[in-house]
């Protein structure tokens, strides 16, 4: 665990090795936690209980868990088997595996600092083993004598054949024939080593000694022994691992910055790799909401720009072809007006910022001192601007716009110009503005760009009252639009990275302050909290892991002291001011949570690796403060928006929707778990709705109240998440009947409803109110008028199929009396006769009525739709969130409901004719109440 590329702001450290056993269902932590990176693993190819492992060690300082680690145990103990100093890490190694006895590794002295990396030094080195890693021997003729980053792969086809790439001033691709004993350079191309410390990776080919790989920005290869290269086309740029089957060469995984993707023909052209769209790995860096519904999340998202994204879809779930691309702003902060995001601003490295226009679908680029910016060391440029600069958009005016360098840049007319209105509020330390890298590869992207702002917040009660951090662990705040600063530094904070600035929505002087020192190789979560505009300040970190640091903390805006923080692997949450904190990680993958926003009653957690995740409806939390907890307990709902639902699905390869309608929480005390609850909704008349149980109901054929529905509650001890999805129950159809578009209930209208949660204990309820499309221009009038007209719809379905259940009775006494009076032979004739035609003739009239059921639904199209059939088909049609009815379904309505009186007509012709008639002939026939069958 932990990547193995040492990047200055998005990597992360693992704890050690873990094994799976299933195939990677499960997996088990099997030693070196103090490892933090590994960067190779390889396992013996004819015992697997015997593995080494490149670990690479610490990122940001010293450590003496470095090298290369040998299990002949299959993971229970660990021995460390090549070691050169606490500054030196194996970033590669390679086995021979014709003989796993003789094993290569790479050895890389490096030390990431924020300010710079330092790649290279006297530990690095390549080594070669022939004992399976017991003893080592460095190789050196024919490779530089000094070298930076290397990596190394021997030649399946043949062993005497090993790559090496090497970090250096003569550096590039070398190649052995003698087992590494010799080695000769074969390529000098600077731009294979481009940004050595991020790639430096090789790659011999299975089956053929002459052709071999390598990894940079682009996938290179070469077919004559690595003279020459060219580049193979793949989804996306940055590449970083590789793996070539070894029985079918032309079958590649390749791993990018953006995803993984597979080819079965080496590549081709480009065109012939797996999508990457298939993976949830974005790296999101922050995150901001728009008041839309659905509201649309906006991020930078590392390699693929700024965008945004609805947070549900109306469909089965959320695609790629739903992103907005914003900008190229991969490292963005992200600012706009929530209520009208037309003009939206992102930020990027070097302090490129852009202005999207939504309507017209343009970008500007708005930066305020316009300069290329890379390799050019911070001291010489005029403003100095984090990797991921913030932007804020003015809680008051949002016409104002504040975007931080080392000192904080304001405009207000769209980014035509800038004004500065702070001094610079960072340490300024001019030995810290250097250049980004050495000794042999100098970084200039912008990542070390160091005494820079990286956290600036607005407060929401007073305007001009702005905070600001910085990455070297300064804070100040002025009240009056920059005029003034205040340092009000948190006492005894060292340097660090201040990553987050809350500022208290309940009281105008709280702030939490969120520090964090990994890159000076403390991991220790730091959260500062203070009631008085930053005058004194208390350390808050109590019941977070000691090696778990810190970046985001927010505070619930509906419950005062109700904290979400974010970290390295999760979420935590504190109910009383940060005092305590508890894991709050839910199904949320372990994995650094870069921001969090609480918008429209969610947790919206934006993570490094594993895209947006969401948290619907805060209720039960923001509920649960100071409960007891020694009861059942329904939780109230947040409002639900009227939308047109259908069942909830969990996507395949797509963002999963919210459950559809209203979320509903509640609790079940430890000695109430299995208990038989229920829930029972209720409309603003008292009129039951819609019901659900925890265990399954007898089917009932017909009744007059609400149907069980096919849900099952869950009854589990805890806090049990449920769903009304705003549906009344399903029409009563006689059994035997096709649905045919009776699946569901038909939608309720805006307006408040009671949930009733019944349990052996009693009930509890609560209401909960069901809000318009605000996208739909309607009056309450609009929606009175819809719900009537499906009520006359549901209304005239019911009298029909009441109707057919009376007329079935009655044709079931006639078949009756038709078998009875035939076990005679002189039996009446006409009273027979009689009864056979009711049978025919409410047979016929039920026809014209009701689908039956077919064997086959394809075969449905080839088949009359009947008068039920044309009423529940035309209340599909209407029902939905939008109240207005076309005049051609109130003319079509009007038409069914003339069939239905006219069939009505028939009814009534068939009990007062047919059926009196059959009743008089019974009383005039003198038939006995018993009749005896003749014996045969």
């Amino acid at each position: 665990m932990g990547e193995s590329n040492a990047r200055s702001a998005t990597t992360s450290h693992g704890d050690g090795v873990y094994k799976s056993l299933d195939g990677g269902k499960t997996w088990k932590h099997i030693g070196l936690p103090n490892s933090r990176h590994i960067a190779s693993i390889r396992i013996h190819p004819q015992n697997p209980d015997v593995v080494w492992t490149a670990v690479q060690g610490a990122l940001f300082g010293k450590s003496a868990e470095r090298g290369v680690y040998k299990t002949i145990d299959g993971g229970k103990t660990w021995r460390k088997v090549l070691y050169v100093d606490e500054n030196t890490g194996a970033c590669d190694i390679s086995l021979d595996w014709h003989n796993p006895r003789i094993l290569y590794a790479g050895m890389w002295d490096h030390r990431r600092y924020p300010w710079a990396i330092r790649s290279g030094g006297p530990g690095s080195g390549l080594y070669k083993s022939i004992d399976g890693g017991e003893s080592w021997v460095k190789l050196k003729e024919g490779l530089p004598e000094q070298v930076g980053k290397v990596g190394i792969s021997v030649s399946p086809a043949d062993p005497e054949v090993v790559y090496a790439i090497a970090e250096a001033t003569n550096g590039g691709i070398f190649r052995s024939n003698d087992g590494g004993i010799s080695w000769i350079r074969t390529n000098t191309n600077p731009e294979h080593l481009s940004r050595a410390w991020y790639y430096t990776k090789i790659f011999a080919d299975p089956s053929d000694t002459e052709t071999v790989y390598v990894l940079n920005v682009p996938l290179l290869k070469s077919t004559d022994g690595g003279k020459t290269f060219e580049v193979i086309p793949t989804p996306h740029s940055d590449h970083h691992d590789l793996w070539i089957n070894p029985q079918r060469p032309q079958n590649i995984i390749v791993a990018t910055d953006g995803g993984t993707a597979i080819t079965f023909n080496g590549g081709g052209n480009g065109n012939s790799w797996s999508s990457t769209y298939n993976q949830p790995t974005a790296q999101l860096y922050r995150v901001v909401a728009d008041q839309q519904f659905p509201y649309s999340l906006y991020a930078g998202q590392q390699d693929y720009g700024a965008l945004s994204i609805p947070s549900r879809t109306f469909g089965e779930g959320i695609t790629d072809q739903d992103w907005q691309v914003i900008s190229d702003a991969e490292s963005a902060f992200v600012a706009l007006d929530p209520a009208t995001p037309n003009l939206i601003y992102s930020t990027n490295y070097q302090g490129n910022i852009f202005l999207f226009d939504q309507q017209k679908k343009q970008t500007r680029d708005i930066m305020a001192y316009p300069s290329i910016g890379l390799d050019m060391p911070p001291f010489e440029q005029k403003y100095r601007f984090n990797w991921n600069a913030p932007v804020v958009a003015s809680p008051f005016d949002n016409h104002v716009i504040y975007h931080a360098a080392n000192v904080i840049l304001r405009t207000e007319d769209g980014g035509m110009n800038w004004d500065v209105i702070s001094p610079d509020l960072t340490r300024n330390d001019p030995a810290k503005q250097g250049a980004g890298g050495g000794p042999y590869t100098n970084e200039g992207a912008g990542g070390e760009n160091y005494n820079t702002i990286s956290y600036m917040a607005c407060s929401p009660h007073q305007r001009g009252f702005i905070w600001a951090g910085s990455d070297d662990g300064l804070v100040h705040l002025t009240f009056d639009e920059g005029k003034n600063w205040q340092d009000v530094t948190p006492s005894g904070l060292d340097e660090a990275l201040i990553n987050c600035i809350e500022v208290s929505p309940h009281e105008a002087g709280t702030a939490y302050v969120v520090a964090s020192r990994y890159k000076f190789d403390d991991f220790s979560p730091l959260i500062y909290y203070t009631k008085d505009y930053g005058k004194t300040w208390k350390k808050i970190v109590n019941g977070i892991e000691i090696d778990d640091f810190v970046r985001v903390v927010r505070e619930d805006p509906a419950r005062p002291g109700l904290l979400y923080a974010g970290t390295e692997t999760g979420i935590y949450v504190s109910f009383d001011y940060g005092e305590s904190w508890q894991r709050f990680q839910l199904n949320l993958p372990t994995c650094p949570v870069n921001d969090l926003l609480i918008h429209d009653n969610d947790l919206v957690a934006a993570t490094s690796g594993r895209g947006f995740w969401i948290l619907d409806d805060l209720g039960s939390v923001q509920q649960s403060v100071n409960r007891s907890f020694r009861r059942s307990l329904l939780f109230k709902p947040k409002p639900a928006r009227l939308h047109r639902t259908m069942e909830a699905t969990t996507a395949v390869n797509m963002g999963q929707n919210p459950l559809p309608g209203v979320i509903i929480d509640y609790f079940l005390p430890l000695l109430m778990a299995g208990d038989t609850i229920a829930l029972e909704i209720f409309d603003s008349e008292s009129n039951l709705i819609r019901s659900y149980y925890s265990h399954p109901k007898p089917a009932e054929i017909y009744v007059d109240k609400a149907q069980n529905s096919s849900l099952i509650m869950a009854n589990r001890a805890g806090i049990n998440r449920f769903y009304w999805d705003m549906r009344r129950t399903t029409l009563p159809i006689v059994a035997d009947a096709a649905p045919d578009g009776n699946d569901f209930g038909s939608l309720v209208g805006p307006g408040v409803y009671t949930l009733r949660f019944s349990t052996s204990k009693g009930t509890d309820e609560q209401k909960v109110e069901v809000l318009p499309d605000p996208r739909l221009s309607a009056m309450p009038s609009d929606y009175v008028a819809h719900q009537e007209f499906i009520h006359s719809i549901e209304l005239v379905v019911s009298e029909i199929n009441a109707s057919i259940l009376q007329m079935r009775a009655i044709k079931q006494q006639a078949e009756h009396y038709h078998q009875t009076l035939a076990l005679r032979s002189d039996g009446p004739a006409i009273l027979i006769e009689q009864g056979k035609i009711i049978v025919e003739k409410i047979s016929s009239w039920e026809k014209n009525l009701l689908q039956v059921p077919l064997p086959e639904p394809k075969e449905a199209i080839a088949f009359p739709k009947r008068l039920c059939a044309e009423l529940i088909n035309l209340r599909n049609r209407v029902d939905g969130a939008d109240p207005f009815i076309t005049g051609g379904a109130r003319n079509r309505l009007a038409d069914l409901l003339k069939d239905w009186e006219r069939y009505k007509a028939d009814m009534y012709a068939i009990i007062n004719t047919d059926v009196t008639a059959f009743n008089l002939l019974y009383q005039q026939q003198e038939v006995p109440p018993l009749i005896l069958p003749e014996r045969h």
